[in-house]
């Protein structure tokens, strides 16, 4: 069943109405009519099964069947950090990030970053970027889009460790612990909590240098491998993701 995401404003007491480019969607691609049913979420707190009203002009009015509740997203936030990397990899970062679950992503600038930063295009690509990640969270069936930040600096990037609750530094230089060594007596210590948060930086093609290793350390964050294999920077992070959810339990029972 299709899903679309709507700003909070949209939500009436009986009723949502859908524009912009999903309404274009509902209207063209999926050829919608009256009757058909989807799912709507304000990526918020609200999210409900509803059927097609009326197809009007770039509008689309759904009346609501039932208020659906908002259970499929972690209980660990996840975070991942992203050197740039070159040509559309960030693009694949995000959409399969979001696929397994991640909650956010921050862009950054590191030593080695082979992309030409341009800040007069940089508004165009974080639109792009921010239509990827939606697309993927209707896709995936999740109940929040993933917020993208613009790109940060490496000191930006720095100061913001201290908002998490765990920060990993995926290093492929790192010979001793491992994410999963490392995550899992966090996980233990989690209990039911839910709202636990978790940072994990991943570095571009070229890697990090040890300098910047030695700063992120210094900033709070633990120095991980990913295991006995080099792997892509735009696979590293679904790597790591993805073991942080299995380890706090949210690919079955922990």
């Amino acid at each position: 069943m299709q899903r679309y995401f709507v700003s909070p404003d949209s939500f009436g007491e009986d009723s949502v109405t859908i524009g912009g480019e999903d309404a274009r969607h509902i209207a063209r691609v999926m050829r919608g009519k009256a009757g058909d049913k989807l799912i709507v979420s304000d990526g918020v707190s609200r999210e409900a099964l509803a059927e097609i009203a009326s197809i009007g002009d770039g509008i689309v009015t759904v009346s609501i069947i039932e208020n659906m509740p908002m259970t499929q997203e972690a209980r660990v936030k996840i975070t991942v950090a992203q050197s740039l990397p070159k040509g559309d990899k960030m693009e694949v970062v995000i959409q399969k990030c979001t696929e397994i679950g991640a909650a956010a992503f921050l862009p950054f600038l590191s030593e080695r970053t082979i992309v030409q930063y341009d800040e007069r295009k940089e508004s165009k690509r974080l639109e792009r970027w921010r239509k990827i990640a939606k697309e993927a969270a209707e896709q995936a069936h999740r109940n929040i889009v993933p917020e993208v930040s613009a790109p940060l600096t490496w000191k930006q990037l720095l100061k913001s460790a201290d908002r998490y609750d765990a920060v990993y530094f995926c290093y492929e230089k790192e010979e001793g612990l491992q994410l999963r060594s490392a995550v899992a007596p966090w996980a233990a210590q989690l209990g039911a909590a839910p709202g636990a948060s978790a940072l994990v930086i991943v570095g571009p093609e070229g890697g990090f240098s040890e300098h910047e290793c030695k700063e992120a350390e210094e900033a709070g964050a633990v120095s991980v491998g990913l295991g006995k294999r080099i792997l892509r920077c735009e696979t590293a992070g679904m790597v790591a993701a993805a073991c942080i959810l299995y380890e706090t339990g949210e690919m079955g029972e922990a």
